[in-house]
């Protein structure tokens, strides 16, 4: 085991998240080491103590990789060709995961995406309490080891994230509607916006809240998003031909005079808007189970995800083997409101289920 004085992490990209990250690791105890393309933004993230130094982390037991998505996979092959080591675990940030997660076929290697950033830019918007409160996705493979899962996870959860597990191709089509395509809408809207102001100034000093509110992430790094939104495009499109829909039925029931329709829509929206998951993790209010597992590829995927889907956050995960080594117990620290519907959905799925 490897004590916290001699954690060793290396982060490969220090932007906006790779930079948040090494902070935030660096807050909680680790020796962090960094790398960028760019050689001033090395030399600006060592002068600014982001990073304790440069180089290629060969002794690090954790590395994140920050470069743009359309890289991600190269980097993390030549990670995991330089660096043998039974200890490494390397994730990555990007915001879409099918290509990546599907290109890499290793123990030590599992997806991940935190929900987080600023609309400022690069090094000077890292902070470390970025992750705070966030939604942090992993995305389990037939290939990770509940070792491994339990490692990343605790990490996370010391940055202050909420992690959960969703595979990587149902993140993709569900971060095509949360994050993407609103990116997208609150660009199209800032650009309609400043196109009306050409001529009538006046109308961005009449912005108020709700305006600022939707088109706040406009203002941030517009560098990263055609990798993302290509490596996405499936989902992208598909989400957006659905939205034009919504937008053009909008238009003809205001056109038309369609009161009831036009309240119907607005009221449906506002009840799902109110119902967003919103409730912080109380780390005073924890259940633990104690759940029976094969050791068999794709276990803990099932259950992660199982997990994720019914919206149940895991605050804490850890494994314990069995003597003959071909069975162990997962321990869960969850949300006590959640405890019993969780474990009876884990009982359908035929696991074994106790409680601490």
């Amino acid at each position: 085991m490897t004590s916290p004085a001699e954690r060793r992490a290396h982060v490969i990209g220090l932007g906006l998240i790779g930079a948040s990250v090494a902070l935030a690791l660096r807050g909680v105890g680790w020796n962090v080491s960094g790398e960028d393309q760019d050689e001033e933004v090395q030399a600006r993230a060592l002068g600014a103590n982001v990073v304790a130094s440069l180089g290629e982390g060969e002794d690090a037991q954790l590395v994140v990789v920050a470069t743009p998505a359309g890289s991600v996979s190269s980097v993390v092959r030549r990670v995991l060709s330089r660096n043998l080591s039974d200890v490494l675990m390397v994730t990555d940030v990007a915001g879409v995961k099918s290509a990546i997660v599907g290109s890499i076929n290793d123990s030590r290697f599992l997806g991940g995406h935190p929900m987080a950033g600023s609309e400022l830019r690069g090094l000077v918007g890292a902070r470390p309490d970025l992750f705070q409160g966030c939604t942090w996705v992993l995305t389990p493979t037939s290939a990770t080891t509940p070792e491994a899962y339990g490692r990343l996870h605790g990490v996370l959860r010391e940055l202050g994230a909420n992690v959960v597990a969703v595979e990587a191709d149902v993140h993709d089509r569900l971060v095509a509607v949360a994050s993407h395509v609103p990116h997208l809408l609150a660009g199209a809207l800032m650009n309609e916006a400043s196109r009306v102001a050409e001529q009538d100034a006046v109308l961005l000093q009449l912005a108020a809240g709700g305006f600022r509110d939707m088109t706040r992430v406009a203002a941030g790094d517009p560098s990263i998003w055609p990798d993302v939104l290509f490596e996405n495009r499936g989902a992208v499109v598909q989400t957006l031909i659905a939205l034009e829909a919504r937008v053009a039925a909008l238009r003809v029931a205001i056109d038309e005079g369609r009161r009831q329709e036009l309240t119907t829509a607005l009221g449906d929206a506002a009840l799902a808007r109110r119902q967003l998951p919103g409730r912080a993790l109380d780390a005073s209010h924890l259940a633990f189970l104690r759940v029976g597992v094969s050791d068999q590829p794709g276990v803990l995927a099932r259950v992660t995800t199982a997990a994720s889907e019914m919206l149940v956050n895991i605050y804490d995960i850890e494994i314990a083997h069995g003597i003959e080594g071909t069975s162990g117990t997962l321990l869960l620290s969850i949300d006590d409101a959640q405890v019993q519907r969780f474990a009876e959905a884990l009982r359908a799925m035929g696991f074994s289920v106790g409680f601490e």
